[in-house]
């Protein structure tokens, strides 16, 4: 496979509008990186920026509390992905959250320059919210 997404990409950003309400999943200034391999494999890794130590070295030794703080603030999941038009789809196959193993996360692409942003809508009680993740493409 030759494609512009394959390679490593670096998370700039990731916003969630909902009408004229913006909010970041993972703070302003989030970590991540995304891989697109050309056999067809993908693994993603998102986490706030200022995400503080565990009190133990031993995570499962360290209190609910702080296991649940690092949970809420790291995400990952990786799997087999396929292109369909301008969509990538991601086939997940692990994942930090096991709801999301056996799913199909289905992301628009577009391309500006070296920045990639992946983008889907999700429909909520409240109306429709747009995820909007963009990555800068990785340097050697």
């Amino acid at each position: 496979m030759k494609h512009p997404i394959l390679g490593a990409w670096v998370l700039e950003a990731w916003t969630i509008s909902l009408g004229d309400k913006i909010s970041y999943p993972f703070g302003e200034h989030p970590v991540g990186r995304i891989l697109y391999t050309p056999d067809g494999q993908m693994s993603a890794t998102i986490a706030r920026a200022d995400r503080p130590n565990l009190s133990h070295p031993v995570p499962a030794r360290a209190p609910v509390e702080e296991k649940l703080a690092a949970f809420d603030s790291y995400f990952s999941y990786g799997g087999s992905f396929h292109i369909d038009g301008d969509d990538v789809v991601h086939r997940v196959e692990l994942s930090l959250n096991p709801n999301f193993i056996g799913s199909d996360q289905r992301r628009r692409m577009a391309f500006d320059g070296n920045t990639l942003t992946l983008s889907a809508d999700e429909d909520t009680s409240k109306g429709k919210k747009h995820h909007s993740i963009r990555w800068r493409r990785a340097e050697s």
